[in-house]
């Protein structure tokens, strides 16, 4: 079974609206998400890694399974199938050193953002590479 979890760092945020007003000059409120999925862990196993693997409790707001309430349009990016994902194979490897055995894990990043449609596709278009990245 698939577990899914959602990540949250405030800084990240900040960071990327900083980004954007710098880069594009686009004044957006923005949430960012980092989502794994897990598959090859129970529900115990999955309790003993979330706060050790893929949260830092002390500056993540985790969310089981859905995201919150948010506002704005909300997209996802993620690495095409096949192509390497550090991220995704780091926390792999994390869980195996915790617990004895790989899991399998996919990532992708969440964003949620408060633009018009037009700053919304500059957005898109800077965040998003089509050579290796999926966009749903």
């Amino acid at each position: 079974m698939i577990k899914r979890i959602y990540t949250e760092r405030q800084a990240s945020n900040a960071a990327l609206k900083a980004d954007l007003l710098e880069t594009l000059g686009i004044d957006a409120s923005c949430r960012v998400f980092i989502r794994y999925d897990v598959e090859g862990l129970d529900d115990a196993q999955f309790a003993a890694a979330t706060p050790v693997v893929f949260s830092t409790p002390a500056t993540d707001d985790v969310y089981l399974e859905t995201l919150p309430s948010v506002e704005g349009t909300v997209f996802a990016v993620e690495y095409l199938p096949g192509q390497f994902d550090q991220r995704a194979d780091s926390a792999s490897a994390c869980v195996q050193l915790l617990l004895g055995h790989a899991p399998q894990v996919r990532c992708a990043t969440v964003y949620a953002i408060t633009a018009n449609e037009k700053q919304i596709d500059a957005i898109k278009k800077y965040l998003i590479n089509p050579l290796n990245r999926l966009f749903q």
